[in-house]
């Protein structure tokens, strides 16, 4: 296989768009210079770039290395491990399978396109494990705020690591801030070492939540199935939910369950867009 022709396919999970890369028969790995590159062309734009490398773990099906469009690299995407199982499904028939990420070994079912299940883990609560910059005995709200300090447009959210960090603030109407312009405020606070993803979570009902994120290295977007997982740990950890909701992000429904066991379920659908190969030595795109 030449190392610069890449096979990919875009596809989507409610709207957050995701590039799969599948490079598992050669030993390349992607710059950070040319994951951006990709992103830049406007057909290719993605919020988040899964790349297929080699198992290193026998019994996985591909080391998943995630990368955001500005070339950073994320330890968790919900909606493209959604994307991928799909993808992997087509290619071999198996409906169950693993994958390992830098975080670990990740299961999926991938059942029907309209309904793929990924175990995202277990969610991590330490401040040292989201990480934030000092420490807090007490993550389910911490000393944040944006505004002013009398009247605090927002403050105190929930913070959890998923896979990535996430803060999650309560309000009462998602579409009441103006997320585009706090969002990347609040990513590069001196409180997340390594920045965060800001969520503004609604309760709607013990059931169900509203979502809108600000996702690190991608900017908003209409999904981000991390949040989505984080929101719902966050709003059973303080009791405002039950351990299963609905979680209603701008493209649609996710199915969030935190088990007794500790594990976070997504389930939600993904669609196909369409498919290709990226050229990196001539830097153009063949559609297949």
């Amino acid at each position: 296989m030449n190392a610069n022709a890449i096979p990919f396919r875009k596809m989507n999970g409610l709207g957050n768009e995701i590039l799969v890369a599948d490079l598992r028969q050669t030993n390349r790995v992607l710059t950070a210079g040319e994951v951006s590159t990709i992103a830049g062309w406007p057909r290719m734009a993605f919020d988040q770039l899964m790349v297929l490398q080699k198992p290193k773990t026998a019994g996985t099906a591909a080391y998943v290395r995630i990368y955001n469009n500005d070339g950073s690299e994320s330890g968790a995407c919900g909606n493209g491990m959604r994307c991928i199982a799909w993808a992997e499904r087509e290619r071999s028939g198996q409906v169950v399978m693993m994958f390992e990420t830098a975080r670990g070994l990740l299961a999926a079912t991938a059942s029907h396109i309209s309904a793929i299940s990924v175990d995202m883990g277990s969610p991590r609560f330490g401040w040292q494990d989201i990480p934030l910059a000092e420490a807090f005995a007490d993550t389910r709200h911490i000393e944040l705020q944006i505004g002013p300090i009398d009247k605090p447009v927002l403050h105190s959210p929930s913070v959890v690591n998923v896979g990535n960090p996430h803060a999650i603030f309560w309000v009462d109407d998602v579409n009441a801030y103006d997320l585009a312009r706090l969002g990347p405020m609040l990513e590069n606070h001196p409180i997340f070492p390594e920045r965060a993803n800001i969520s503004l979570a609604q309760v709607t009902s013990r059931h169900s939540l509203v979502l809108k994120t600000w996702e690190r290295g991608a900017g908003l977007t209409r999904a981000c199935g991390s949040a989505a997982c984080a929101a719902a740990v966050c709003g059973s950890r303080i009791k405002l939910t039950d351990r299963i909701v609905t979680v209603t992000v701008p493209g649609g429904d996710l199915k969030i369950e935190w088990t007794p066991d500790d594990k976070i379920l997504m389930t939600g659908p993904v669609e196909d867009e369409f498919s290709g190969v990226i050229d990196l030595a001539s830097l153009t795109v063949a559609a297949v």
